[in-house]
């Protein structure tokens, strides 16, 4: 009835976790080798400001600008052109159908939240557009 210590015949009820530990030293060194290696976020172009500043810009340039016109909506124009949000995938449609370059950039007032700016990303990718660059203050300053 005696409580004798580690010599007995019998079974024990430790368990060796030792090669637990191997285990789990061995998983954590290949989780922290894979963790760099994933890749997030998206694919950004941003457009470069022009070397030359007295340089035109190029007239086949399409960009589309959401404008706010303190009615609540905002109004929509392509380079210099008025158009409704209802008109404008098929007015990029028409104008992208012809080229080979499928680039557009979009520009949206400064009083605008992006929900207004969104449609404007959505109309050229139904336009078939490859590239849409956003036109930031900083990118139209010249910085």
């Amino acid at each position: 009835m005696g409580m004798g210590g580690g010599g007995g015949k019998g079974a024990r009820s430790d368990i060796n976790v030792t090669p637990l530990i191997d285990v789990l030293l061995v998983l954590l060194i290949i989780f922290m080798v894979i963790q760099p290696n994933v890749v997030r976020g998206l694919d950004t172009l941003v457009p470069q400001p022009p070397k030359d500043k007295t340089a035109d810009v190029d007239s086949r340039t399409i960009v589309v600008q959401a404008l706010a016109n303190g009615k609540g909506q905002p109004a929509y124009k392509i380079n210099d052109d008025q158009v409704t949000l209802d008109q404008l995938t098929e007015k990029l449609r028409t104008i992208f159908e012809a080229r080979n370059d499928k680039v557009m950039f979009v520009k949206g007032d400064k009083d605008l939240d992006f929900a207004a700016v969104t449609p404007v990303i959505d109309a050229g990718h139904a336009a078939g557009v490859d590239n849409i660059g956003i036109i930031t203050p900083r990118v139209e300053a010249g910085n």
